[in-house]
């Protein structure tokens, strides 16, 4: 019973010595959840291969796999990573991109995520989001990711907003697929009263095909729709 117990605990550590210096192959990368690219297989393999100088034949022991998860964590268009070596060598990169849901378009562009985070355009990819114009910030986003998380789940607002302006003086305006009026938000308090509002106001005149017959809707009237006519 004794020698078993040695030669199980010999077979053990040769087959653990060896599986750590075993040479890594890959790297293989996959992408979880969205299917456009806005981070290419190529961009992710180069960033493996510019931390550790190539990864192919590197022994398993001697790579950090926290380090390289930070590294590929550390690219403006990756939201999480994971990295892992499986039982034949190769090295597999998990990744998960940021979903944009609004597009700045003022003295700089970029895409603003779903956790409103600053993301940079991509060469490989164009989102079909809401503009947004006028005077934005990028360390300030949050009065704008407030209204691109509502367009975004909202399926009224994601068929007909297209446009998104904030003012100098934080003043909201939205600009609607096929309507020539301003929707006129004001701040973003008590934003869901105010896109029923708003969906009241589509309904009714589009039921009558009054809609163009208004240059400004404004909905920051407690209970109420004002509009301007043409």
């Amino acid at each position: 019973m004794f020698v078993l117990l040695v030669l199980v605990s010999l077979l053990f550590a040769f087959a653990s010595q060896r599986n750590a210096v075993r040479k890594v192959s890959g790297p293989n990368v996959t992408f979880i959840g969205e299917n456009n690219l806005f981070v290419t297989n190529e961009t992710v393999s180069k960033l493996l291969i510019q931390k550790y100088g190539g990864v192919k034949n590197v022994p398993k022991e001697t790579l950090d796999l926290n380090e390289l998860e930070n590294t590929l964590k550390s690219n403006p268009m990756i939201k999480t990573a994971e990295v892992y070596v499986a039982v034949n060598g190769t090295l597999n990169a998990e990744i998960e991109q940021k979903t944009p849901i609004a597009r700045v378009s003022t003295n700089a562009s970029y895409y603003v995520d779903d956790e409103g985070s600053y993301m940079p355009l991509s060469n490989n990819y164009s989102a079909r989001v809401p503009l947004v114009t006028g005077y934005v910030e990028k360390n300030n986003l949050n009065r704008i990711h407030k209204i691109a998380i509502k367009i975004m789940k909202d399926e009224f607002l994601k068929k007909n907003v297209i446009e998104i302006h904030q003012s100098i003086n934080k003043v909201v305006s939205l600009k609607l697929r096929h309507c020539n009026f301003i929707v006129q938000l004001g701040d973003v308090s008590f934003l869901d009263k105010k896109i029923n509002n708003l969906k009241a106001f589509y309904q009714k005149n589009l039921k009558e095909k009054t809609l163009n017959n208004y240059s400004k809707v404004n909905l920051q009237f407690d209970n109420q729709v004002v509009c301007t006519k043409i």
